[in-house]
């Protein structure tokens, strides 16, 4: 089962947060991430607006995982969570 990476994220500091984004833009891809929406147009209809989405499908939620999991995609969590707040999940997709 494939699975999306799902994260929304009011950037506090964007100097410090495109050291993140570099980061993840390797690390993600990496481990088999691909990006389906980045920091595009979007509509909230319910709960808590942040100003920026970003949705990556993966193979499974393992992989998904062992993203998150990865030691360099690891040290800019640190960077994202001093210049960001965020919720970050993944989950299983129906295919």
């Amino acid at each position: 089962m494939g699975a999306l990476w799902i994260a929304h994220v009011d950037v506090t500091d964007d100097e410090k947060y495109g050291e993140y984004i570099k980061v993840a833009s390797v690390v993600i891809p990496e481990h088999g991430g691909t990006f389906i929406a980045r920091g595009g147009r979007f509509v909230q209809f319910e709960g808590r607006e942040r100003g920026r989405n970003v949705v990556a499908r993966f193979p499974s939620v393992e992989a998904a995982e062992a993203a998150y999991n990865d030691p360099r995609y690891q040290e800019a969590v640190k960077i994202a969570k001093v210049a960001s707040e965020r919720e970050l999940m993944v989950i299983e997709t129906t295919d």
